[in-house]
C-alpha cells in the first residue's frame, strides 16, 4: 500500500465542475492499493497516516509538533490506483495494482478502519469508479 500525504489548508474532488468531495484543513491523502496488501497493511497506513505530527501546536509554538486527531482536523482519502502504476517503454502498466473486484471491498474496510479510529465524520472518501471519481458514502 501506498499514501501520499499533503497537508492543507482544504481540499476537493472535482468531477465535471460539480465536487464530490471536499474538506476544510486536514490531510489530503492518495491512496494506491498494491495486488498483495493485506490487513496489517491497512492498519498500518492508518496508524501513521492518523498519528503523523505534520501540524504546528499553537501553544507551546513547536513546529510539527501535532497529529490531524489533535487539531480535530479532517480526513480526505482518494483511492489512487496510479501509484502503482510504471512506464513500460511509454506505455503505463498497472498490473501490481489491486484488481478493481478486490480493491473495492479493500478500500471499503480501509475507509471504516479511519473512521473507526478517529472521528467518522472528519473522514471523507473518494474513490475512481467506472471512469469518474465519486464520493463514497459508507
Amino acid at each position: 500500500m501506498r499514501a501520499v500525504v499533503q497537508r492543507v489548508a482544504s481540499a476537493s474532488v472535482e468531477v465535471e465542475g460539480r465536487i464530490v468531495s471536499e474538506i476544510g484543513p486536514g490531510l489530503l491523502v492518495l491512496v494506491g492499493l498494491h495486488e498483495s496488501d493485506s490487513d496489517s497493511d491497512a492498519e498500518y497506513i492508518c496508524r501513521k497516516v492518523l498519528n503523523m505530527r505534520l501540524f504546528p501546536n499553537e501553544n507551546t509554538g513547536k513546529g510539527w509538533d501535532q497529529n490531524v486527531m489533535q487539531r480535530n482536523y479532517e480526513v480526505l482519502l482518494v483511492s489512487q490506483f496510479t501509484l502503482y502504476g510504471f512506464l513500460k517503454g511509454n506505455k503505463p502498466d498497472f498490473h501490481v495494482a489491486m484488481p478493481p473486484q478486490t480493491a473495492k471491498p479493500f478500500y471499503a474496510s480501509l475507509v471504516e478502519r479511519f473512521r473507526k479510529s478517529y472521528d467518522a465524520g472528519a473522514i471523507k472518501v473518494c474513490a475512481y469508479v467506472d471512469g469518474a471519481y465519486l464520493a463514497y458514502l459508507f
